[in-house]
């Protein structure tokens, strides 16, 4: 195809880049290898966490996890749903999507919020924050795996860094706009009482912005398990792996079962982390031990109540014949 004619000079903007990522390649060699190491040990030491015990011991304790932040509807959801991974013979692999997901959304979260706060603190900061965020979330996703493997090789960090990128933009963004939503009176009230600047982040705006801020984390975990399977294209192990290899071979059977632990995956961390930052629900584990205390307490209550009306009906009854001696 023949590219139209016209008086704009061609401008080598891919040249340039490459220039960038190459100079970064070749005089960063160290520090990139330090990050690739770093980020392989953690993924390991995590992955090993969670494989360290039975499956069904694990289901257990993600069963108590839903109970405990969300309900016991979603408990016998999670229960369900994790016994099919398992018997799938997909549950390795999940957990190796999963510890490349939570690796990946911590350090997202750690470089997110900080950022976001500071945005929301400084219009600058914010103005030149907006289109960096508004390139990492447009940028096709396999652009990312470009620089990955000639930074890290092939492997999970390839696939962690990556996954970094693309999540951490909503991280940002919902801290900022949390924090910036406060009310601004409540603010100024603060001040009128002699709080300083750290003193009003730290018990006003941060307090007030969570539930925007975990609304932020929960697109965060979102973003990395959809680049599980991009993951996969580049060596990490795990689910993405699993459908990378059943699109190779034509397997409809193996992808569908890895799709489907994705799927199971993103339902509970979706519901966990969106539980986080609400007002705690009448079905979960916390509500019902309270409500427990409550009616034990109720009941001590009215036994005490009882023992008193008889102690005082026994002495009523006592006086009678006593005057009659």
């Amino acid at each position: 195809m023949m590219s139209a004619q016209t008086p704009i000079p061609r401008i080598p903007v891919g040249s340039w880049a490459e220039f960038i990522i190459r100079w970064i390649q070749n005089n960063l060699a160290g520090f990139l290898d330090a990050i690739a190491d770093a980020g392989n040990q953690i993924n390991e030491a995590l992955t090993n966490i969670l494989l360290v015990a039975s499956p069904l011991v694990m289901v257990v304790i993600f069963v108590l996890i839903a109970w405990v932040v969300k309900s016991w509807k979603l408990a016998v959801g999670t229960a369900i749903t994790f016994l099919l991974i398992i018997s799938m013979e997909q549950w390795e692999n999940a957990m190796e999507t999963l510890a490349l997901v939570i690796v990946a959304t911590l350090t997202a979260l750690i470089i997110a919020i900080p950022l976001g706060i500071w945005a929301a603190r400084n219009k600058y900061v914010s103005a030149l924050v907006r289109p960096i965020l508004d390139l990492m979330q447009t940028m096709p996703a396999f652009v990312y795996l470009i620089p990955a493997v000639l930074f890290f090789s092939i492997g999970a960090v390839p696939g962690l860094f990556a996954t970094l990128i693309f999540s951490m933009p909503p991280g940002v963004r919902m801290t900022e706009l949390g924090i910036k939503q406060v009310d601004k009176e409540t603010v100024e009230a603060g001040r009128s009482f002699g709080a300083t600047d750290w003193e009003i982040l730290k018990g006003i705006q941060l307090p007030l912005a969570i539930p925007t801020i975990m609304a932020g984390v929960n697109q965060v975990i979102m973003l990395a398990l959809s680049m599980a399977v991009i993951a996969g294209m580049v060596g990490a192990e795990g689910l993405g792996q699993e459908v990378v290899s059943a699109l190779a071979k034509i397997n409809i059977s193996k992808g569908s079962e890895a799709g489907l632990s994705i799927v199971f995956l993103a339902i509970f961390l979706d519901r966990v982390t969106s539980a986080l930052g609400a007002p705690r629900e009448k079905g979960s584990l916390p509500s019902l031990i309270d409500e427990i205390r409550r009616r034990y307490r109720k009941w001590r209550h009215s036994r005490a109540l009882l023992k008193k009306k008889r102690a005082l009906l026994k002495k009523g009854g006592a006086r009678p014949a006593h005057g009659n001696q």
